[in-house]
């Protein structure tokens, strides 16, 4: 009975938590468009950015929740999969100005004026097609993540070690976009975006498409870690988590599994930086930074890991508090409170928020037994007619 209630409850979490997004994505481009400037129902066109960007997050950190909440990978290098796919984008954005640049050339960027570059580098071909930007938001994330998980597995690399060296990838991969020579804009990243599928990215009707879109991803992503964690491969990477030596003495391939599981993770974090760099409006090398990485491990840690609706509220919390403490005077601080909250975090919530919740509410309800059992525990039983 209990297995068939907890798994009643985690449905019913998984609903609740996808009504609430669709519901947001509905309505709060709605409040933003229809309602008229200054009322109180209004969502500003900043908050609409700002949120959009809270919902990328949440799906970064849903690809890493995957990995390390139910596979036991802690990847403290996912921040170059976010950044890859926004590199993508940043790079579609950037064939779409054509000749509305300081330079006014039709092909090349205007860092690429600037540094004299002569052609257009073979790479960037390709990029003015929006299909082939998506593809490539996807591919380039997932190839890396193949490629680096293959040779990572294969050598059967786990724990501190597994974590340095993601985090070795990505601060490499910084190195590398900060090179002007590596015709990715250098220090300065892309930006001076002007428009997306013909639309103008600053536009207020864009900005609320693009929110909407991000929402609809969201829960996609969701949807698509549930399948896999609900699944028997699911049942595998917990046993992988573990048991990982056990789970390949029965006989099953763990490097598979990782491998399939890190790779898909890869793809989704690559999706979360495509739909985060139209509405910020600038990707730069700082998105591979380290820190990064382990900001978002402090979220799912924040929220719960292994709980998937928890790494994305962890997301969502720790960066509105990012936001609010920033702006005042204790922002020179914020990095202090940080690590602050992941020590206490750890300390007193192992769980995490949602965690915590699950655990609190499981011990609630088997301390309110129906009717019947309790007279039965009692020994008092219901008087039965006379035949």
């Amino acid at each position: 009975m209990m297995p068939h209630m907890l798994t009643r409850s985690l449905d019913r979490a998984a609903t609740i938590f996808v009504l609430i997004v669709a519901a947001c994505g509905v309505l709060i481009p709605l409040s933003n468009l229809l309602l008229p400037a200054g009322s109180a129902l209004q969502v500003p066109t900043y908050l609409v950015a700002l949120w959009g960007k809270y919902v990328c997050y949440a799906i970064l950190a849903l690809s890493i929740d995957l990995i390390w909440g139910y596979c036991g990978i802690l990847s403290l290098g996912h921040g170059a999969f976010f950044a890859l796919g926004g590199y993508a984008m940043g790079m579609y954005l950037m064939r779409q100005i054509g000749t509305r640049g300081v330079y006014g050339n039709p092909i090349l960027p205007d860092f690429m004026v600037f540094l004299n570059y002569s052609k257009l580098p073979w790479y960037w071909h390709g990029f003015d097609m929006f299909w082939f930007a998506a593809l490539m938001v996807v591919f380039v994330a997932g190839l890396l993540a193949f490629c680096f998980g293959w040779l990572a597995f294969r050598s059967r690399v786990t724990g501190v070690y597994l974590s340095i060296i993601t985090q070795a990838m990505t601060y490499a991969l910084l190195l590398a976009f900060f090179r002007n020579d590596f015709g990715f804009g250098g220090n300065n990243g892309l930006t001076d975006f002007k428009d997306i599928l013909g639309f103008n990215v600053q536009a207020e009707g864009t900005r609320a498409a693009l929110f909407a879109l991000s929402c609809l991803a969201l829960i996609l992503a969701f949807l698509i870690c549930r399948a896999v964690v609900s699944s028997k491969l699911g049942k595998v990477l917990i046993a992988i988590r573990d048991a990982e030596s056990r789970t390949r003495f029965l006989g099953y391939r763990v490097e598979s599994y990782k491998l399939f599981v890190f790779t898909l993770s890869a793809c989704m974090a690559g999706v979360a930086g495509a739909l985060y760099v139209p509405q910020v409006g600038i990707i730069n090398p700082s998105e591979f930074a380290p820190g990064n990485s382990i900001e978002a491990v402090i979220w799912v840690a924040v929220g719960g890991r292994g709980t998937l609706v928890g790494a994305a509220l962890g997301a969502v919390v720790v960066n509105y508090a990012k936001t609010f403490f920033t702006s005042g005077v204790l922002a020179p601080y914020w990095l202090f409170m940080l690590g602050a909250l992941f020590v206490l975090v750890t300390l007193l919530l192992p769980k995490g928020i949602l965690g915590t919740f699950n655990s609190w509410w499981d011990h609630v309800s088997s301390k309110t037994p129906n009717a019947d059992s309790a007279a039965r525990e009692d020994g008092v039983t219901e008087p039965k007619m006379a035949e």
